[in-house]
């Protein structure tokens, strides 16, 4: 076992965290809940979307445990085109993201 190496010996690669810690020192990073937010305010149709989702699923297992089969049948449909509005919902969203954001500066 070698013995530990003292730090004026130390290359400057093994101390490159330090320096980044203090570029980066006044750079707030994003909570969970903080992201959260962001991405309803930039697409809100997504979590409208999931929302009809989990009602149309929902309300068609509850009519489908009552024995209401043409109502669940009914329900489930309303599920898929809601899941379908959600996909696309999200597409659009990905696809605006992607063309407002700014080419990264060299």
């Amino acid at each position: 076992m070698a013995p530990a190496a003292a730090p004026a010996d130390l290359p400057t690669e093994e101390l490159d965290w330090i320096q980044m810690r203090k570029d980066f020192a006044g750079v707030h990073a994003e909570t969970t809940k903080e992201k959260m937010v962001r991405k309803i305010n930039e697409n809100p149709l997504v979590p409208i979307g999931c929302a009809a989702t989990l009602t149309a699923l929902g309300f068609g297992l509850w009519n489908f445990r009552q024995g209401r089969s043409q109502m669940s049948q009914y329900m489930m449909r309303a599920r898929i085109l809601a899941q379908g509005f959600t996909v696309i919902a999200l597409i659009i969203g990905v696809g605006l993201t992607y063309g407002s954001k700014e080419p990264a500066k060299k």
